[in-house]
């Protein structure tokens, strides 16, 4: 089993990756957490899989446990849900001596986490991350938080769980759809930050091709992520170079409402297109862009905007990105592939994804 430690001083913890680790996620807590209760939470997918075993896990640890399910999807990961959320701990009994266990992909991590932030000033809780998304990126670091309609992860905390358990056996179950979804996180970090990781998911067509590789592969993604933390913990700095894609992407998000685009699919799009723009502006090096598109459409993830895209809508989602500051808008782009970093610009820079006429 590889173990990675995020280290932030009092609030370091482990991030465990082993195959058939969800087996024995009881004993694997046991280690370090001496409490009686245990919350769980989970979504409608996961759950069908995994939450019956999970829970008969803990409780042969000797956990008392309670469980809560909630449907599948984006929208779920919306404040009117907090309300549930919270019902259902009190209703347990949950106090801040007691754990939440996040069970499930990006949704169910950012949601519970958000819970375990804000329920009683804070409850521990770990992350046992089901998705490829949320066991290569958002797990790891501490973001919890949910949507509001106009824009993505607008109401959130920094908090850091006690440890994240990630068994990769479990993409077994994960549909093609949110394997690609979480690769489009994969070859962010790739382009970001690490030439050899691009190197190596670009041998592979498919994921079949891929799957001996996946421990190795999330365990460097893991590598990267917690190492960037570990200097800037309330992205602030450097941990804004994994934002790669991710303006143009939450503004997709927002604009479709979480239903056209996976988070991961959106993302795609947004890298595919700032990248295009930076290289035209000769920001990037020349045939990133073509290199780019060719990993997203290997890996079945769009790589261009609709027809029908609204693209003032587009800019003025962008405008309300939580990673501005006053009128700057701080982006990220790419040197090269393998090399990314933090640009500082304004918002007429996003101007064209405006249709022709409408241009500044």
């Amino acid at each position: 089993m590889a173990v990675l430690t995020t280290r932030l001083g009092g609030r370091s913890y482990p991030i465990h990756i082993r195959r058939g680790l969800l087996d024995d996620i009881g004993g694997e807590i046991r280690r370090f957490y001496q409490g009686a209760k245990i919350f769980v939470v989970t979504d409608e997918n996961v759950n069908a899989y995994y939450g019956g075993a999970v829970e008969k896990s803990l409780q042969q640890a000797g956990y008392i446990t309670s469980r809560l399910v909630l449907p599948a999807g984006e929208r779920t990961k919306s404040f009117v849900n907090m309300p549930i959320l919270y019902e259902a701990m009190l209703n347990s009994g949950l106090t801040r001596h007691d754990l939440l266990l996040a069970l499930g992909g990006g949704v169910v991590g950012d949601l519970g986490g958000f819970a375990a932030a804000t329920y009683m000033r804070g409850v521990p809780y770990v992350q046992v991350p089901t998705s490829l998304l949320a066991q290569i990126d958002s797990s790891i670091g501490g973001k919890v938080a949910v949507n509001l309609p106009r824009g993505k992860n607008l109401v959130g905390n920094f908090y850091q769980p006690m440890a994240v358990f990630i068994d990769p056996s479990v993409l077994s179950t994960l549909p093609d759809r949110f394997f690609a979804d979480g690769m489009a996180e994969v070859i962010k970090t790739a382009c970001v930050q690490d030439a050899n990781l691009w190197r190596l998911i670009r041998r592979f067509a498919g994921r079949a091709e891929m799957r001996d590789a996946m421990e190795d592969i999330i365990t460097r993604c893991c590598q990267i992520k917690q190492e960037i933390i570990g200097g800037d913990e309330l992205d602030n700095n450097r941990r804004i170079i994994l934002n790669f894609g991710h303006s143009i992407g939450h503004a997709l998000e927002t604009v479709y409402q979480y239903e056209r685009y996976t988070h991961g699919e959106a993302v795609a799009v947004g890298m595919a297109l700032i990248t295009a723009q930076s290289e035209a502006l000769e920001m990037t090096a020349p045939g990133a862009t073509a290199a780019l598109r060719e990993a997203l459409r290997a890996n079945n993830l769009p790589d261009a905007l609709p027809e029908d895209a609204d693209g003032a809508a587009l800019v003025s989602a962008i405008s309300r990105d939580k990673k501005n500051v006053g009128s700057l808008l701080r982006t990220v782009l790419l040197k090269e592939i393998g090399q990314g970093f933090v640009y500082e610009t304004t918002l007429p820079f996003f101007h064209f994804l405006l249709p022709k006429r409408n241009r500044a």
